[in-house]
């Protein structure tokens, strides 16, 4: 079945939004699923203070580098931000009728792994990534893998 974008061009709960910035469709030669990729804007304001992606689909990237990526600028860190913008961005999960949802981090990134228990995902496993992976590649060797059952 051919892959269809849906439109979640802005999602809000009344205190951060995220605005559509990016659509990528699968790339096989790099085995990338498609992709939506956002800013995350305090309410009504303009200016990013973070971003997030959602990966749809699963294969062994997704596995290690999770659904969902996520970033927030260090000065609006601490307000929870990142894990409000996951169960936004869950809604475009749910639509693509993804049953469960895994986010990786590195095992001493602490404040990702807090963001994870926050919304509530649980710790998988912690594994040694593939020598071939692309984050091995760019010296990152391990990763929490927390799942988030939909």
């Amino acid at each position: 079945m051919m892959f269809e974008f849906k439109n979640f061009n802005y999602l809000t709960d009344g205190e951060i939004d995220l605005v559509l910035t990016k659509m990528s469709p699968e790339d096989k030669a790099k085995n990338y699923v498609p992709s939506y990729e956002y800013k995350i804007t305090l309410h009504g304001q303009d200016e990013a203070i973070g971003g997030i992606c959602i990966r749809i689909g699963n294969n062994q990237n997704t596995y290690y580098g999770g659904h969902i990526g996520y970033g927030i600028d260090e000065a609006y860190r601490g307000n929870a931000y990142a894990a409000k913008a996951c169960r936004l961005i869950v809604e475009v999960a749910k639509a693509h009728q993804m049953e469960r949802i895994l986010i990786t981090c590195n095992p001493d990134n602490y404040p990702s792994r807090r963001t994870c228990e926050k919304v509530g995902l649980h710790l998988l496993e912690i594994v040694d990534l593939p020598s071939d992976n692309e984050m091995y590649l760019e010296g990152e060797f391990q990763k929490c893998i927390y799942e988030w059952i939909l």
